[in-house]
This record gives C-alpha cells, structure tokens and sequence, in this order.
C-alpha cells in the first residue's frame, strides 16, 4: 500500500474524529480507509487510534505521530503547490540564446510587453552566432537556422522562412557598377557571413534556371551586423537575411541588386530540450515570439 495515502488517511482521521468522514473527505470507501490505517498501525507497529461505538482518540503515539505527519503533509503541499505554480505561472529565468542580429531586431523589442504579461519572469539573453550547448551553457531556448539537431532531444519548432538579399550601398554600387547577371558577382567585393553552410558558394535561381557562383570576400565575419555596417559604409555587397538590411534599404543606405534572381530560402527555428512536462516559461515564450515575429514582419521578409 501507498505510505503516503496510509499517512494522509490517519491525518485527516486524526482531524476529523472520525474514519468514516475522514474517508469520505479523501473520496474512499470505509473499508479502503480502515485497511490503510491498519497497514500503517502494522508498519510502525504501534497502536495509533483507539475508537468505540461513540468516539475515537488518538493514543499517545497517535499524538506524537499525527504532530509530525501533519507538518510533514503540510510540507509536502507546499511543495507540490510550488511546482504547480511554477509550472503553470512562469517564474525564474528563461535563458535565451539568439544571434546578434535577431536579438536586436526581435526579441528586444518584444521584451517589454512580455514582461508586463509575466512579471515574475526575468530574460537571460546569450547573444552567440555558434551553437550553444543546451546543458552546459544552461540554454533553455535557442533561435537557430539549422533544420536539425544532433541530439534526439531537442526539439525543433519552425519560426518562418526568410528571404535573403545581395544589396550595397549606393556609393559602392555608383564607383563599381551594378552586377547584371551572377557571373559578375565574382568581380566584386563581396562581404560573406562564414557561418553559412558553404559561404563562398552561391546558387541563384530565376524560374527554371539555375546559376552557382564562386566568390571570394573582401570580408568574411561571423556576425550579420559586423557585415551590414560593413556594407553601409561601402566595402562591397553582402548577402543576408532581409529581416537584418530592410531598415536599410527602405532609408536608402543599402541598394538590392539582382533582384529578379532569388537566393535560397533561410529557416529559422526555435530549439528547446524535449520534456514530458514542458515548462511554463519556454511555453509562453515560445508562443509569444511566434505570435510577435508573425505580426511585426513583412510578409516580403518572412513566411510561415
């Protein structure tokens, strides 16, 4: 038999006077709750309850016992209260891990509003372009572009899918022409992100047809807004996910070029370890950044 519910049908007897209400309030019958109470009498062998045809009374060790089972229940409550609520009403920090680029763009701006639906819930952000480890880093999110994770136990939730642009500024574009075709793409200076899957490879399509340019990099950096400024200030033409350079080329300080051929689309994930009980804090984040980044973005930038 379960000592905890041979616990609770003595405490609550103890409470009550009584065995039969006592069942009744732990929705048992009579019998059931006479035979927990015996089985726990019979585990500690010591009569714990002495009881006639017009009362019942707790023994001396009854007494004793029913003082520290009862703190001990009431311990075991709180307990189970305090991983409900933190289940159920997200507290603690949530640690979060995104590149740069989609830290500044999306998720700072959307912290505000978060906090203010989950107050008790604190924002740790890991700006990284690599791939943190989950456990060792503590990550309990992580915004990632690749399709899948090496470990079986993560799991990978789709954000969008991002168009990329080649664009420069207009002084570069007016000192060394526009690229007509892709081929000319490997007379310029191009800035390269090398955290791409092979980044000095391009492949353009424009319907059916299909071109692959080798290219070489006036800049090659690991982080997006290294190369953006890069590319304002005229050092040659990037290739990078539109959500990063719209800003800029809306205001003119990046010009798209080769618009009439389309570069791979770019996934963006949301990574977080599989649990049997997912915690309230990566739920409601989770949600909360799909829901933000589908209402603030351009359909041009992002699909679903």
């Amino acid at each position: 038999m379960d000592r905890l519910t041979q616990i609770e049908v003595f405490v609550k007897t103890a409470e009550l006077r009584s065995l039969s209400r006592a069942a009744e309030a732990l929705g048992m019958s009579n019998a059931a709750a006479s035979r927990h109470l015996a089985a726990l009498e019979e585990r500690l062998a010591a009569r714990l309850v002495e009881r006639n045809t017009r009362r019942l009374w707790l023994t001396e060790a009854g007494e004793q016992f029913y003082q520290r089972s009862g703190a001990l229940l009431t311990e075991f409550g709180e307990a189970e209260d305090a991983v409900n609520a933190h289940t159920l009403a997200p507290q603690g920090v949530l640690r979060v891990t995104s590149s740069l680029s989609f830290a500044t763009i999306y998720l700072a701006p959307m912290l505000p509003a978060f906090r203010k639906l989950y107050p008790k819930l604190g924002v740790h952000i890991a700006v990284a372009n690599r791939y943190l480890d989950f456990i060792e880093a503590g990550i309990d999110v992580a915004i990632r572009t690749r399709l899948h994770e090496p470990d079986s136990h993560i799991m990978v939730r789709r954000l969008g899918r991002m168009r990329r642009v080649l664009a420069a500024s207009p002084a570069y574009l007016e000192e060394r022409g526009r690229p007509a075709a892709p081929a000319d793409l490997a007379q310029h200076d191009m800035l390269v992100y090398n955290l791409a899957a092979d980044p000095f490879s391009l492949r353009l399509t424009r319907g059916d047809t299909e071109r692959i340019v080798r290219i070489g990099a006036a800049l090659d950096c690991n982080d997006g807004q290294v190369i953006r400024q890069a590319a304002i200030a005229g050092l040659g033409i990037l290739i990078q996910p539109l959500y990063i350079v719209q800003a800029d080329i809306e205001a003119g300080r990046l010009t798209p070029v080769l618009l009439d051929w389309q570069l791979p689309m770019l996934t963006m994930n949301i990574a977080y370890q599989n649990r049997d009980h997912l915690p309230a804090k990566i739920r409601v984040f989770n949600e909360f950044l799909v829901n933000h980044v589908r209402s603030t973005s351009n359909s041009q930038i992002w699909s679903a």
